[in-house]
């Protein structure tokens, strides 16, 4: 019996992988909003009710992509990170180039997760985690190194509190100002490319290479890495 279990969640799984590839590359072609399971099925030559066994509703399909893009762009960020044996800014822009090298490699899947609003889509709790892989591999860079001080900020009330509850959150040490630097350079990193992937850079400075440079050295000077 455990035999035929396992060759049967081996089934499962590969037929699954299947399926998701598929819809991959129909988002290419049609985006979220034009992908249907009946499309997906067609394609691979099954009947929609068998395809619903493995996904029970666009929705659910919709999730297994975005988990799939975030735990890949999160896996490209913390491969390209060398490790803590490095120079902090190293690290940094490492993680940097990384993320932007998979973004440029599967644009599709990286609008999926940061381009516009699926109407009528919302993600569900097992987003999250995978959503904040980049996020952690950048804490990473800072955690083990003392921070250059930088001249401090009035911060509103409520700011500081939700950045001290984020910070809790993380179990990260650092203050709530670091915090909301970090932020900052995080909404730089995806603006960046996303200026960069939608066309947005052109007339100004495209090719990007050299500017993305300068922005993440820039933001490594704004977190305080020494």
């Amino acid at each position: 019996m455990p035999a035929t279990q396992n060759a049967r969640e081996r089934a499962r799984a590969e037929l699954t992988g299947e399926i998701a590839d598929e819809a991959r590359r129909q988002l290419a072609e049609v985006g979220a909003q034009g992908l249907s399971l009946r499309s997906v099925a067609r394609e691979l030559g099954m009947v929609s009710s068998a395809l619903y066994r493995y996904f029970p509703s666009k929705e659910r399909l919709l999730t297994a992509l975005i988990v799939d893009a975030y735990n890949d762009i999160g896996e490209a960020a913390e491969n390209a990170d060398p490790g803590h044996g490095e120079d902090p800014r190293t690290r940094w822009e490492a993680i940097w180039h990384g993320t932007r090298a998979w973004a440029k490699a599967h644009p599709h899947e990286y609008a999926l997760i940061y381009g516009s609003p699926i109407p009528g889509y919302q993600a569900p709790e097992d987003t999250l985690v995978p959503a904040g892989r980049v996020a952690f591999a950048l804490i990473a860079t800072i955690t083990a190194v003392e921070l250059r001080e930088s001249p401090p900020r009035e911060m509103p009330p409520g700011l500081r509190e939700q950045a001290e509850t984020l910070v809790r959150t993380l179990g990260a040490d650092v203050s709530a100002e670091t915090a909301i630097r970090l932020i900052m350079a995080w909404t730089q990193l995806f603006g960046s490319i996303s200026f960069e992937l939608f066309g947005q850079y052109v007339g100004s400075v495209d090719p990007t290479g050299d500017y993305f440079g300068h922005v993440a050295r820039h933001l490594a000077d704004f977190v305080g890495l020494p």
